[in-house]
């Protein structure tokens, strides 16, 4: 059995998995939908790779990190601390030793990349409304729940630090994408993944940035495909 640790991006809310945890229990595995310290100017990666670990308890075993978005930072802090079977990166931002959160979107050029795929679907470049660049594929009553419980609050802590790996941690990686992702378009993330993990494959998911709330079911069937096959592996620096 596989327990899947679920690490949420930017604002750090547990509430983000609540949709997956179900469909993952009916597959016959565990999860721990971590809340992390966002709004907390006090805290970094660190403390949140803390807040990932005590989640995990003495837990040892069968255990999988997931990282979505801004979790691709945290987690593997983690698998450097817990020994973990695996990671799988989510819609993630994946990061190069020393660089900031904070530097990683011009490094990577996300700006020209959301703007490119905003003006080929038609959409306005200009503005960024979470509405449509996020919530876009999110069946309405989950948006609306998202709505009335207000933007979690995101310190802007994490993005100032240097991410203080020297090294991608030798753990078994995978990589999931939304094709329909907005925000992190899957040709952007196809380059940075190739260009900063090296032999990780890309796999598609139909979807958006938000895979957990608009395709639960999905996700789960992709989570568990990993479980009963053997993690493509990563070995050695990233970038």
């Amino acid at each position: 059995m596989t327990t899947y640790v679920l690490v949420p991006g930017a604002g750090g809310q547990a509430w983000y998995w609540h949709r997956l945890l179900p469909e993952l229990g009916t597959r016959g595995h565990q999860a721990i939908a971590v809340d992390l310290p966002a709004a907390d100017d006090g805290a970094g990666f660190a403390e949140y790779a803390d807040a990932v670990v005590a989640a995990i308890g003495d837990r040892r075993g069968g255990l999988v990190l997931v990282g979505q978005s801004l979790g691709g930072f945290t987690v593997p802090l983690v698998a450097e601390r817990v020994p973990v079977d695996g990671i799988v990166l989510l819609n993630a931002m994946v990061p190069k030793p020393g660089e900031s959160a904070g530097e990683w979107w011009e490094a990577t050029g996300q700006a020209e990349a959301r703007a490119a795929h905003a003006e080929r679907e038609g959409r306005s470049a200009d503005t960024f409304d979470p509405l449509v660049g996020f919530f876009h594929d999110v069946p309405p009553e989950v948006v609306a729940e998202a709505m009335a419980a207000g933007e979690p609050e995101q310190s802007g802590t994490p993005f100032e630090e240097p991410w203080p790996l020297t090294a991608w941690p030798d753990v078994p990686t995978r990589f999931l994408q939304g094709r329909d992702d907005r925000f992190f378009p899957l040709e952007f993330q196809r380059r940075v993944v190739a260009e900063r993990l090296p032999g990780v494959e890309v796999e598609e998911l139909p979807g958006g940035h938000l895979l957990a709330l608009s395709r639960p079911v999905e996700l789960a069937e992709a989570l568990g495909d990993g479980s009963r096959r053997s993690l493509r592996s990563r070995r050695g620096g990233s970038g």
